[in-house]
């Protein structure tokens, strides 16, 4: 497919975006402490608009100063920062960008201990589970606010941007005003529609008296809040409407509030693209440019939307942190390195939440751009195992040019994360360990399959350097009857090495573990699963854990709980419950183990003797999360 309408110029406003390709706002915590824009701020912005991205939306930014909703959020809320903003965007001006800052007012969603003030809220309704109780704005403050925004505004106008966004969604200050769910004042700010829409109308108008029509003025809204008594599409599309009135230049389509995550950011089983009837719906509302949002992670479906006229631009969220440069890629023909999101949630979201500059398994260089630079000296580098880490830690080292040999055991690259492609839904993983095998050919890595790696092979090389990325094998405790009871291993059984009866026993209720028991859920076996924890799935990611546990509802997956496995029998297992009685399960055809890996590093030691700059690397140093490893390998092929 050509991307004709994707590279095609669009007039938002008083500003010409190149192209369709757009980065959305967020939280990324790499901003100052003191609400400047930092080194790292700069390297992630510019490097997505080398990359080719038309328009950059830098994330929430602080508009009013009683309401910091973190520590490392940057602010425009006094003339201080003006200056550090002012160097990112000249950076991303130069690489051919437009850039937007989105100004927020966090709202219920803010920190008191960051911000030093209570937070507030249109309603004395908390936004979700855990967070304080809001204090209703007083009438008063609220025209405080509307100044602010406009201020704000100004100083980013100051800095040099070409745009700002005015943050109207996701459950924040001025979306808890537009719900009615959350909306239950009786002044002029509550009540009917026209009162709900006062407060970003005031705020796009004292935009507007302030600049005039220098600046493009977006607004980001929900299509839907996905809360029963929140605002559906049918809400939206009117607000939609009401905000072109007030003289809106474009609307950023997102969706859901805080309580609804998995739809703000959709986990792997979310297919990409799954809000586009939503937005095509506002679409038809207005005459003005309109962004979709929605897991898009390749940009065949978005060339689709914007060639039908269903929306005019794309945000690649997180798409853009797993691959800076999809939209040059995508104009030079490149798809196949094309490094895809894969909706982990493992760095991104969780780091935010923490306070902390966000990683990413895919891209463990998003934020540290400015550190991938040309090896002074060359070496030869010899990298042992090919799962994600060894691929990672081979293909960054030859890009940094020293000379590098990938050998792996098996027939395949890709290792575990290879074999974790196969339960539903997480089909993108096959795309990202294909694109890491592209990269590895692109620098020259020499790959050598098949290759049982000993010390003597090693010696035989001579390498400056060894990475040992030799991952884990499945944890076989010593139990009775685990080694001779012909259970089967979860990973052998994915890997189709294996096959099982209808009616399975899945040993172990972790990831793996509820993974397994999905995959056989889907294809009609009678699956049960037992778990020495309280709860199946208990180390699964809150948004991952909701749509796997309505799988295990549908394909009706049983599970038994607080049940300490004592033994292993050819059609079941003899376990004791929690209460210290003994019981037997049995009758099942099949027994599946998935209680977890341990490491595996047959080699370290005695490479070690052998190489003096020898590294060991993700799983097998202890077995944990792929984020874990491709961090290691970042960080190991920086420093050779």
């Amino acid at each position: 497919m050509k991307f004709k309408s994707m590279f095609t110029p669009i007039k938002i406003g008083p500003i010409t975006v190149p192209n369709r390709f757009v980065v959305p706002p967020m939280g990324n915590n790499f901003a100052n402490t003191d609400g400047t824009m930092s080194d790292r701020s700069l390297a992630y912005y510019k490097e997505r608009a080398i990359g080719g991205f038309g328009l950059i939306t830098f994330e929430a930014t602080v508009a009013y100063k009683k309401a910091k909703g973190g520590a490392r959020k940057p602010c425009l809320f006094d003339d201080s920062t003006i200056d550090s903003f002012k160097r990112v965007i000249d950076a991303c001006h130069e690489e051919g960008a437009k850039i937007s800052i989105q100004l927020q007012h966090a709202g219920p969603d803010g920190n008191t201990k960051t911000a030093g003030y209570p937070i507030n809220a249109a309603s004395a309704i908390p936004s979700k589970c855990g967070k304080d109780t809001p204090i209703p704005m007083p009438t008063e403050e609220i025209h405080e606010v509307i100044e602010a925004f406009g201020d704000a505004a100004v100083r980013a106008k100051k800095a040099g941007a070409d745009a700002v966004e005015v943050h109207c969604a996701h459950g924040y200050f001025i979306s808890s005003f537009l719900s009615p769910r959350t909306n239950k004042r009786v002044d002029e700010f509550g009540g009917c529609f026209e009162n709900r829409m006062r407060l970003p109308r005031l705020i796009i108008e004292n935009i507007r008296k302030k600049l005039g029509d220098s600046i493009a003025i977006i607004c980001r809204i929900n299509s839907s809040d996905e809360v029963e008594g929140g605002i559906d599409v049918h809400d939206s599309a009117a607000i939609a409407a009401y905000l072109e009135d007030c003289g809106v230049d474009c609307l950023h389509v997102s969706r859901a509030v805080h309580i609804r995550d998995e739809y703000m950011w959709a986990p792997t089983a979310i297919h990409g693209g799954f809000s586009a009837e939503l937005v095509t719906e506002i679409k038809r509302a207005v005459n003005i440019p309109v962004i979709a949002i929605g897991r898009f992670t390749e940009p065949h479906y978005a060339e689709l939307l914007v060639r039908q006229g269903r929306c005019d631009l794309v945000a690649f969220g997180r798409q853009s942190i797993a691959d800076p440069h999809m939209p040059k890629k995508a104009g030079e023909d490149r798809l196949s390195e094309m490094a895809p999101c894969i909706a982990c949630l493992q760095g991104c979201v969780p780091y935010m939440y923490k306070g902390e500059p966000i990683n990413c398994l895919v891209n463990p260089l998003v934020g540290r751009e400015a550190e991938l630079k040309l090896a002074e000296k060359p070496k030869k580098v010899i990298v042992v195992g090919g799962g994600v880490g060894g691929m990672l830690a081979a293909w960054l080292s030859a890009y940094r040019g020293h000379d590098v040999t990938l050998l792996e055991a098996t027939d395949t690259l890709g290792g575990q994360m290879r074999l974790a492609a196969y339960p539903p839904g997480k089909g993108d993983i096959t795309n990202l360990v294909r694109s890491y095998i592209t990269k590895c050919e692109k620098y020259g890595v020499k790959i050598k399959l098949n290759t049982k790696v000993t010390p003597e092979i090693i010696a035989n090389e001579a390498p400056d350097v060894a990475i040992l990325a030799t991952g884990a094998i499945p944890l076989v405790l010593p139990i009775p009857g685990i080694e001779d009871s012909g259970l089967i291993h979860a990973v052998d059984l994915l890997d189709g090495r294996e096959s099982c009866g209808k009616k399975v026993l899945v040993v172990g209720g972790g990831m793996v573990g509820c993974e397994t028991a999905d995959f056989l859920g889907e294809i009609g076996h009678d699956v049960t699963v037992i778990e020495l924890r309280d709860e199946v799935g208990a180390d699964v990611i809150s948004e991952h854990r909701k749509l796997l546990m309505k799988n295990f509802e549908e394909y009706k997956i049983k599970a038994i709980t607080e049940a300490k496995v004592s033994g292993f029998f050819a059609d079941g297992v003899s376990y004791t419950s929690l209460d210290g009685v003994e019981h037997r399960i049995e009758g099942f055809d099949s027994v599946v183990l998935a209680m977890g890996a341990r490491n595996y590093d047959p080699l370290s030691e005695k490479v070690k003797e052998i190489v003096k700059e020898t590294y060991v690397i993700g799983d097998a140093t202890r077995a944990r999360r792929a984020l874990d490893a491709t961090k290691e390998a970042l960080d190991v092929a920086l420093s050779i």
